[in-house]
């Protein structure tokens, strides 16, 4: 073992002199220690650009620089000074690349110029723009339908590009437009709209400055949103209690140093979490119907907003009366005691914000889950007041406002209406493919062309296997990027790169300097202005190459494509008729720090069918998965060959420290006090002792579902180390993208079909080979 690879504790804040230390690496690390400092003095501010990583929102347009160390990381990132040129492709093999790890692909740099993979060479080679669009307009006009044709949105597309994107498909006659959405807050937009009319949460920052209680579920925003760290700092200093369920002890919810703070610095940092539990994994649902029967029983129901703004209450109450304490504690993995005194934590809160992540999303269950905090948060009235209401914290940068801007594959028919009406066409009606439904479409043969709007596919979807057979069974698929990733290397049997520009770049159009907008987690909407000089000059921006493509592939069309895009207010003055909320786009967007999107909700206006928010039954149940292995005499069983594997544990893939979405920056995950290493399993003290393995064994992971007939099926991923951690007993986690081959393509949130990723059951297996 290398004196840069070790498994320690973590004692100090999330924050302090390690984020700053951390940070300053970057910079480093890049090439861009001066120029990078100088770009993240624009981050996030008037007349600036958005960060590029999370969709936390800003505190003040006009507020001086706020500090986050993976805000830092994904500028540095971006602001490199290292590029992939047409040289690099020449030397190194398609073969070679995909034998190297995503950390390797991410350091060499930005993307310089268009390629197109050249299969007698096995490498990719230069290619003009122009070619390049004619080579996808030909193979998507060639299509027996515009439905075998897949058109992928990444979340952090800006709503320029989104809209103009969203336009071009339907234009060419699908709603194929699978997105990132699909598999991180699917299960919160299907819960809430159906639940109070809107899937969006209803808070603002200012009310995290109200709130008396704060509930974080399933979160861990020290990796994941550290501007978010500021508002629960800033809390708890005045005295509101933040209330944590988190399976895993997460260093970013126990303590925080702002490093603009001196005191801070010089001290410890702020405590944020007063309370902190540890459910089981997919314990959420049963913890918060215990909230619930405590809440209903104990009569601190608000009677009056119940009575005026709900509908169902007689039947919840009824059945969270009827749970028993045995059956909350089995599934939630806490004991009554601990649930009270977060029940009595929410009861004392005359306002409170519940927050959440994907812990909550990606489980069999999650819609029910969601439904279920909202439950809770209407049985005292927190929906519409100060201080109060759902927060979902997303995660890309403008993924809200991908969505809101159309990228959606089963678009309203009012969209559909505006959209045909505000540029003389008629869009499709049938819905199209989600993202499970493009990997199986690709798979036999049904889809055809895959078009990826930024991301990586390859590497953020389950079954790693099946997702790379599926992309390999194109004609031709297409990466639009700033960098090199996995998802190129797994290509179609023809393939191109596009490369674009950065969200930290000029753009540049024939109507001068251009600006675009996004959408934060609050529904807060505003500009962001590039200010370096473009990596390439043969870069384009993400809405020219919508425009571009457009006018290449649809002959027919009567939308000015390049006259749109010359100057983007024109694009912004269609969006302003299409898309509610959005009236005077021009004018709103350009008020310092943007406008906010109405949420019918803080006025306490619920636009279900009955005009009312509803409270909605969820029984507690075995998950699906669980219980089919429970009634099948199958592999498991003791007697077969399968006896070598221990017993059946839960599995949630989780990001490092050093990580966002699929883009590794390094191997370490500080506040886990894990160093150098990405294959690495998290595992309870009680279940190391109980399986007979010690810290730094090696293990095959091997996860264990039921196909739906009768049969139990098994998927490996080999060599992790294992790591001793304060998780509970029968839970385990490791990085994504490493376990995503453990995840079957069907195992997936009910009616949101959200990739189950935080619920694989597993069994673990002495390591029968090592990796390099």
């Amino acid at each position: 073992m290398t004196d840069d690879r070790k498994i320690g504790h973590y004692d100090g804040p999330a924050g302090g002199w390690d984020a700053l230390k951390s940070s300053w690496h970057a910079l480093r690390e890049q090439h861009v220690v001066l120029k990078g400092s100088n770009t993240l003095l624009r981050a996030n501010q008037d007349r600036g650009f958005d960060c590029p990583g999370c969709a936390w929102p800003d505190r003040n347009a006009h507020s001086t620089f706020e500090f986050c160390e993976n805000g830092v990381k994904a500028v540095a990132n971006e602001a490199t000074s290292k590029r992939v040129t047409r040289e690099f492709f020449a030397e190194h093999s398609v073969t070679w690349l995909s034998e190297q790890d995503g950390q390797f692909l991410e350091a060499q740099g930005r993307l310089t110029e268009p390629m197109a993979y050249d299969p007698d060479s096995d490498r990719y080679v230069p290619i003009a723009w122009d070619d390049a669009f004619a080579k996808i307009a030909a193979a998507l006009n060639v299509l027996t339908s515009p439905d075998e044709a897949i058109f992928y949105t990444s979340g952090r597309t800006s709503n320029e590009a989104a809209f103009l994107y969203q336009l071009f498909v339907r234009e060419y006659g699908t709603n194929n437009l699978p997105d990132c959405s699909n598999m991180c807050h699917e299960p919160s937009g299907v819960a809430m709209i159906e639940q109070i009319g809107s899937g969006k949460g209803s808070v603002l920052l200012d009310d995290f400055e109200h709130a008396e209680a704060i509930f974080v579920f399933g979160q861990n925003p020290g990796t994941n949103h550290p501007r978010m760290l500021g508002e629960l700092r800033n809390a708890a200093k005045r005295g509101c209690r933040i209330v944590a369920f988190n399976p895993l002890r997460e260093r970013g919810l126990e303590r925080f140093a702002d490093p603009k703070s001196p005191a801070d610095m010089l001290g410890d940092g702020v405590r944020l979490a007063s309370h902190y539990f540890q459910p089981r994994i997919g314990g959420d649902l049963a913890v918060l119907t215990g909230i619930a029967k405590v809440v209903v029983e104990h009569d601190a129901v608000d009677r009056s907003f119940v009575e005026t703004h709900t509908s169902g209450y007689d039947a919840f109450a009824d059945s969270v009366r009827a749970a028993s304490w045995d059956a909350i504690e089995r599934e939630s993995g806490l004991g009554r005691a601990q649930i009270e005194q977060a029940a009595q934590v929410y009861i004392d809160s005359d306002a409170t914000i519940f927050c959440w992540g994907m812990g909550i999303t990606q489980h069999h269950r999650s819609v029910a889950t969601i439904q279920m905090l909202v439950n809770v948060l209407l049985l005292r009235g927190n929906i519409g007041k100060p201080g109060a209401g759902p927060c979902p914290v997303r995660g890309h940068s403008n993924v809200q406002g991908d969505r809101t801007m159309g990228i959606y594959e089963k678009p309203s028919d009012d969209f559909l209406d505006k959209l045909g009406a505000a540029f003389d066409f008629t869009p499709p009606r049938e819905h199209g493919f989600d993202t499970i439904d493009a990997i199986e479409a690709m798979r036999d043969g049904r889809g055809k062309v895959f078009f990826a709007m930024g991301g990586n596919f390859a590497a953020a979807t389950p079954d790693t296997d099946l997702t790379v057979r599926a992309l390999r069974n194109c004609a031709l698929t297409v990466h639009v990027s700033t960098k090199l990733n996995r998802s190129h290397l797994v290509h179609g049997r023809d393939a191109l790169i596009l490369p674009c520009l950065g969200r930290t770049e000029i753009d540049l159009q024939a109507g001068g300097p251009q600006a675009v907008t996004v959408e934060d987690s609050m529904s807060m909407v505003h500009l962001s202005v590039g200010m370096n000089p473009p990596a390439s000059e043969h870069l384009l921006s993400e809405p020219a190459i919508v425009a571009r493509l457009a006018a290449a592939t649809l002959s027919h069309s009567r939308t000015p494509w390049l006259h749109l895009v010359a100057q983007y207010d024109r694009i912004r003055d269609k969006i302003a008729e299409v898309v509610d909320g959005f009236e005077n786009f021009n004018v709103n967007v350009r008020a310092a720090g943007g406008f906010h999107l109405h949420h019918p909700n803080r006025e306490r206006v619920f636009p279900t069918a009955d005009g009312r928010a509803q409270l909605y039954v969820h029984p507690l149940a075995l998950a699906p998965v669980g219980a089919a292995l429970a009634a099948s005499s199958s592999p498991l069983d003791e007697t077969t060959e399968s006896s070598r594997l221990k017993p059946l544990l839960q599995l949630m893939t989780v990001r490092s420290h050093d990580q966002y979405n699929t883009t590794v920056y390094g191997l370490n995950d500080r506040y886990r006090g894990v160093h150098g290493y990405r294959r690495v399993c998290l595992i309870s003290r009680s279940d190391l002792d109980r399986l007979g393995f010690a810290p730094g064994n090696h293990v095959d992971i091997i996860s264990v579902w039921d196909d739906g007939n009768g049969a139990i099926q098994e998927r490996t991923a080999r060599d992790f180390l294992l790591v001793e951690y304060d998780i509970p007993p029968g839970c385990l986690a490791s990085y994504f993208p490493e376990t995503n081959a453990l995840v079957p393509l069907g195992s997936h949130a009910e009616r949101a079909r959200t990739p189950a990723s935080k619920s694989i059951p597993v069994k673990l297996r002495k390591a029968e080979t090592r990796s390099a």
